[in-house]
């Protein structure tokens, strides 16, 4: 059951659209179902008697009389209006249960509290099967305000008290930290002009991707208007600094023909420019640099970065643990954006799905997630996608996001251990496409028998509580190969085992030899590091004595536009 506060201007207004038609013919036998005295409130929609205009003339008269009374000190904003609707799959209230449902929100809001005889004037009106609208007007019969301090809040959890005993689907409690959804007017629109979300979700979508990739203020402005997105800023008159923003989708447009505008708060709580700012430090481009020497140091470094936020979740320092969360947002993002082929769309939706899981009522410390952050900034201009590496990290993050729904749902955020588990199903998905070929394949490149019996022994030397668990996994074979190249790279196999079986504990894993075999993919060539490591001391390239020219932004902006379309 799903209760929308909002407040308003228009009492006559408002209830010509409760009694009308609807805006496509959908309202069906508008009538009260309960009010603030049901003998003295004419209803339009039950009296044959009076014309509808008459009848809504006297009952705007009846509802707004306290309004009216005190003349010029009228609130500006003295309509409360809230529907309330059951969940999709509901059974359909009664009449009876719906006035006792409107009953029980005006007296938990505060509008109108049970015995209350100068509470405000209200009334429920149900012009469809699943669901009412609430009605009344903010001043009482002593003149006073009603008493209705975040009557949001408090509607929802008196609705979370009538599913359960009505017997509805139970749905999860909010935090106001939600973004604000489409309306039906933004619905009906898009569905006019055949498009599958509406401007304000699309907008949302392209403000969080570009954000994830920028490194500051300046190029998230300038990226998005490559995407053809109007932005508009406004200007402090004291500072001269930019104080908030809008955007406006390309041919979004009102009636008059002028853009419809979204401020970014608007679209989500973290999109506001101080939020944003937060995770976006003004810094120069060329801090950054974009093109990196390894073309697979993006996907390791983000497959490690990963494997600490999962750790941070669990230290119990929730600050950091909430801006690990928001930094996975953008990673998210990202991995997508540099993905190729069908788990894209996969990825993207887990993107999507985890955007109400990387904020919560906790305070980010988003200095923790520096590093994360960074790392993932460096796939949106990674240059190409390593197979075996973007699994590892694909492996990484399917484990993230359930350790992020366990810590969300042992801190009581209900949504956003549902959006977590959302964007689980998502990346797992993504995942089971690409490593059960990937995985195939391993074990058909695996080394000769004498050399997996070493493995064998290098196993049960370093991993003894483990190892009957690896040796019989049924991905021990593919195992095997990952071993091979990173002997071939320097690594010992024993002290590897060692090492990688450290970054996370063993027990729980279902299948160790897989667990393994990405950890071990994800380490770096030791070979290549130290040839790296020298050619650094030296001054000069491996391959040239000429030290190659950084990249300058003009050279990546195409790059980067190409992120985003």
């Amino acid at each position: 059951m799903v209760p929308d506060v909002s407040t308003g201007c228009d009492t006559r207004g408002l209830i010509a659209y409760l009694f009308g038609p609807g805006r496509r013919d959908e309202h069906s036998d508008p009538h009260i179902v309960a009010a603030w005295n049901m003998a003295g409130a004419p209803d339009p929609g039950r009296d044959p008697t009076a014309t509808y205009s008459q009848l809504a003339k006297r009952l705007d008269a009846h509802v707004d009389l306290r309004t009216r009374e005190l003349g010029g000190k009228k609130p500006s904003q003295h309509v409360w209006h809230c529907p309330v609707r059951t969940a999709p799959g509901d059974r359909y209230l009664t009449d009876t249960e719906w006035a006792e449902v409107a009953r029980r929100i005006v007296h938990a809001t505060g509008i109108a509290p049970d015995g209350d005889e100068k509470a405000c004037r209200w009334i429920a009106v149900r012009h469809a099967d699943d669901h009412i609208h609430i009605m009344a007007t903010t001043v009482r019969a002593d003149g006073r305000r009603p008493r209705n301090h975040h009557d949001g809040q408090r509607a929802q959890a008196e609705c979370r008290r009538i599913e359960a005993e009505f017997g509805l689907r139970r749905l999860k409690s909010g935090d106001l930290t939600a973004p604000r959804t489409p309306t039906g007017a933004e619905r009906a629109k898009a569905e006019r002009q055949g498009q599958t979300v509406t401007a304000r979700h699309w907008l949302r979508e392209q403000a969080y991707a570009v954000a994830a990739a920028v490194h500051n203020e300046a190029d998230y402005f300038t990226v998005l208007q490559s995407l053809g997105i109007k932005v508009k800023t406004r200007i402090g008159p004291e500072t001269g600094d930019v104080i908030g923003y809008s955007l406006a989708a390309p041919g979004d447009t009102n009636a008059a023909g002028e853009p419809v505008w979204y401020g970014g708060s608007k679209l989500a709580p973290d999109l506001s420019i101080n939020r944003l700012r937060e995770r976006l430090p003004d810094q120069k481009v060329a801090d950054h640099p974009r093109h990196v020497a390894d073309p697979a140091a993006p996907w390791r470094h983000t497959t490690t970065a990963m494997h600490t936020a999962q750790t941070i979740l669990d230290s119990g320092d929730d600050a950091a643990a909430q801006g690990h969360l928001a930094a996975v947002g953008d990673a998210l993002y990202n991995i997508a954006s540099a993905t190729t082929g069908l788990r894209r769309a996969e990825l993207r939706a887990a993107a999507m799905a985890f955007n109400r899981a990387r904020r919560s009522t906790t305070r980010a410390d988003h200095e923790a997630a520096t590093a994360l952050r960074k790392a993932a900034k460096e796939l949106a201009y990674a240059s190409n996608q390593p197979g075996g590496l973007a699994i590892a990290l694909l492996f990484a993050t399917v484990h993230l996001a359930r350790a992020a729904a366990k810590w969300h749902e042992q801190r009581g955020h209900e949504q956003q251990a549902a959006a977590a588990e959302e964007a689980f199903r998502h990346l797992q998905a993504a995942y089971q496409q690409a490593a059960v070929p990937a995985l195939a394949d391993l074990a058909r490149r695996a080394p000769r028998a004498t050399t997996a019996h070493r493995y064998e022994q290098a196993v049960r030397a370093a991993l003894p509580n483990h190892a009957d668990r690896i040796l019989t996994d049924p991905n021990w074979t593919a195992l095997t190969t990952p071993l091979a190249h990173a002997e071939t790279a320097g690594h010992n196999p024993r002290r590897l085992l060692i090492e990688v079986a450290a970054q996370r504990e063993l027990d729980s894993a279902e299948h160790p030899a897989e667990v393994l075999t990405w950890r071990i993919t994800a380490q770096p060539n030791r070979r290549t590091q130290a040839a790296r490591s020298r050619s650094t001391t030296s001054g000069t390239s491996p391959r040239s004595a000429t030290p190659r020219p950084s990249a300058t932004p003009a050279d990546t902006r195409p790059e980067e536009r190409r992120r985003f379309r």
